[in-house]
């Protein structure tokens, strides 16, 4: 399957976050136009797409803070789904990050998304276990 792998631009914003919600992936309390301008103009930061045809069909936002890289937002159009679209998507962020030399690659899974733990096992990722806290600092 030809499929072309590159940095989103400001115009591929529609169609990523049109993707994330119909993979779920947008909650409530994010923001995703914010969360796509932050990633695409961040120095540490991008959003890969994936694009067949010149439509967005997969999405991998990818950044690190020099140590630890993460993904966020893996996306894979429903219709597209057991392609390895989704792979491919994951491999590319990995490689961003190896080409940055960042070591480790980390991913959250919300339990309402727990569905897709075997997809990322499958690709070598494993449970980590931590105690994740978290603070909300909106005024």
């Amino acid at each position: 399957m030809p499929l072309d792998i590159r940095d989103a631009t400001a115009d591929d914003e529609q169609q990523v976050i049109a993707l994330w919600r119909a993979c779920g992936l947008a909650a409530a309390h994010n923001d995703p136009a914010a969360d796509f301008r932050f990633a695409v103009e961040g120095a540490a930061s991008t959003i890969l797409v994936a694009l067949l045809d010149d439509h967005v069909v997969a999405s991998a936002m990818v950044g690190h803070d020099g140590h630890r890289g993460w993904l966020y937002y893996v996306a894979c159009a429903p219709e597209h789904r057991h392609k390895r679209l989704g792979s491919r998507i994951v491999e590319a962020g990995e490689a961003w990050l190896r080409a940055r030399r960042v070591a480790k690659v980390q991913l959250m899974v919300r339990e309402t998304n727990a569905a897709v733990v075997p997809f990322y096992a499958q690709l070598g990722y494993e449970d980590m276990p931590r105690v994740l806290m978290s603070k909300w600092l909106r005024t």
